[in-house]
């Protein structure tokens, strides 16, 4: 199946989420589960992905809770304050989401990266957090931590990219806890700041693409 054909691929809602399957032509096996941001859907994220790992196949999923005219991953109190019972219900969805997602398209998630931007990062947080193993790599854009209580996860297996905005205003104050809560937990955690606000762009890509050739957590 080539990239092109994909390009406008069919929303599929045969698995808890909504996702679009983007496969390149000339797959290598890689995988990347991408999780867009707040307000929006899981087109604005793929380009992105795209240009970080050129010959993976995109998951590009949906978060199931309205936002305007977009999409959210679980709900908000503030912008800085997140719906704990929500968090952990979607999340756990999502955790069942992937798994049969690699079952039905035979991807291996040992090999997958969970690429997530802004509440989408936040997500795939918490799944290394509640639903250790199954993350394996993650590259977090814009993140902060929203789990008022975050488990003694072992994540020594699991490691994860963060980039915050020198200029991000509203989640950037956040980021080192983040990195220290991963950390504390056994992450290989590779923390960059970029001049930028929340938005991500050409910077945060090359970043991305340059972790993803690096060497992968031992097995």
């Amino acid at each position: 199946m080539s990239e092109h054909a994909n390009k406008n691929s069919v929303l599929r809602h045969d698995l808890p989420f909504p996702y679009r399957l983007l496969v390149p032509a000339n797959a290598s096996g890689e995988c990347l589960f991408v999780l867009h941001g707040s307000g929006v859907d899981e087109t604005t994220l793929a380009p992105l992905a795209r240009q970080i790992a050129p010959h993976a196949t995109l998951v590009a999923a949906r978060g199931r809770i309205a936002q305007e005219d977009g999409f959210r991953w679980f709900e908000r109190i503030t912008p800085t304050s997140f719906d704990q019972s929500s968090i952990r219900v979607e999340t756990a969805a999502f955790a069942q989401f992937a798994t049969e997602a690699a079952r039905r398209h035979g991807l291996d998630l040992g090999r997958a990266t969970f690429l997530g931007y802004s509440n989408g990062a936040n997500l795939v947080s918490t799944l290394m957090l509640l639903h250790p193993g199954l993350v394996r790599q993650a590259a977090l854009l814009r993140a902060m931590p929203v789990l008022d209580e975050a488990p003694a996860t072992n994540l020594a297996r699991t490691r994860v990219l963060v980039i915050t905005g020198a200029a991000d205003q509203t989640y950037g104050p956040f980021a080192p806890s983040l990195v220290t809560l991963l950390s504390e937990r056994g992450a290989e955690v590779d923390a960059r700041i970029v001049a930028s606000g929340h938005e991500f762009g050409e910077v945060d890509a090359a970043i991305a693409r340059q972790w993803l050739a690096g060497p992968r957590p031992a097995a």
